[in-house]
């Protein structure tokens, strides 16, 4: 069985993260992945206080397995969502868009684990001095707000600039991806597209049609211009961004227009007006299935790879 240091960490089964997704990843989602050996995460966004709430009681009531909450630090609302954290002594929470540092004192008291998501080594290193307990080193490939460096080179250089724990994402779906990361140096994985197609998901089935129908191009970057890239599977929406971008429009008036897009995707089920944020992995996600499936198939799938080298190299 592949157990690492991050399993030790946090006290999970599988080196699986379950990517917190805003207006995605559920309290019903994660605690699936959680009762499934892995850390499943709800996306906090910029939900307020009493949605993060209602949904880690979701979580309690089905397991008692570690989880942990993403939290977007640029939220309107972050200050009482950290407070919702620290009352409801959620075991691990993940971060982005910031530094959560003024907030580490807190964290640290009541026992829950840092693991920030980082897209350069500048920021690996920063955080590492912070006192973060680990790291997310997520490439372009990724769905969602991106950086600019791909998985591939960036994993291992963040794997080499810091002393704690590195998690690898950004195009990883399956067994082999996991062997990947594992090699670069990461001690576990962080998926989201493919559990965007798990039977506990609650987005839309029309977002899951998307994903399952996407080929291997069908993804787009906007938001360049605005200094916030996005990646999305095609649609209207992205194909009016990209078309303001070309003619020069002006940043806020473009982040006016992304604006409440996320949700009218995920929530109200609108795929061409919406914004579908989905990582380059989506051509390879071809059905929808329960969360532990999707675990237990990485988890296989990567023994059945690593047999598979030590039998062709092996001596």
């Amino acid at each position: 069985m592949i157990k690492t240091k991050i399993c030790d960490l946090i006290g999970i089964e599988y080196p699986i993260f379950q990517g917190g997704m805003a207006w995605t990843a559920t309290g019903e989602l994660a605690a699936a992945v959680s009762e499934a050996g892995g850390l499943g995460i709800i996306g906090a966004g910029q939900a307020p206080a009493d949605w993060l709430r209602q949904e880690i009681h979701k979580i309690k009531k089905v397991t008692g397995k570690p989880y942990g909450v993403n939290v977007m630090l640029m939220s309107p609302f972050v200050d009482d969502v950290m407070q919702v954290i620290v009352e409801e002594r959620v075991p691990v929470i993940t971060t982005g868009a910031g530094n959560p540092g003024k907030y580490i004192p807190m964290l640290k008291e009541v026992g829950t684990k840092i693991i920030p998501v980082v897209a350069s080594v500048a920021l690996a290193k920063r955080l590492e001095k912070a006192g973060v307990d680990a790291l997310i080193a997520e490439g372009m490939e990724s769905g969602g707000h991106i950086g600019e460096i791909s998985t591939l080179p960036l994993v291992p250089q963040v794997v080499d600039a810091v002393s704690i724990p590195i998690v690898a994402a950004g195009g990883i779906y399956d067994g082999r991806g996991m062997v990947a990361a594992l090699a670069l140096g990461a001690e576990g994985v962080q998926m989201g597209t493919r559990f965007m197609c798990a039977e506990e998901c609650t987005i839309s089935p029309k977002v899951k049609e998307m994903i399952l129908k996407a080929k291997d191009r069908d993804t787009v970057i906007t938001g360049r211009s605005t200094g916030h890239p996005v990646r999305c599977l095609g649609n209207k929406l992205t194909r009016e961004f990209e078309q303001l971008e070309k003619t020069g429009t002006a940043p806020d008036v473009l982040e006016k227009m992304g604006a409440g897009k996320l949700r009218l995707a995920m929530v109200e089920g609108d795929t061409q007006n919406g914004s579908v944020m989905s990582g380059q992995i989506a051509g390879a996600v071809h059905k929808i299935e329960p969360a532990a499936d999707i675990v237990q198939d990485v988890m296989r799938g990567a023994e059945r790879e690593l047999a598979r080298l030590s039998q062709r190299f092996g001596r």
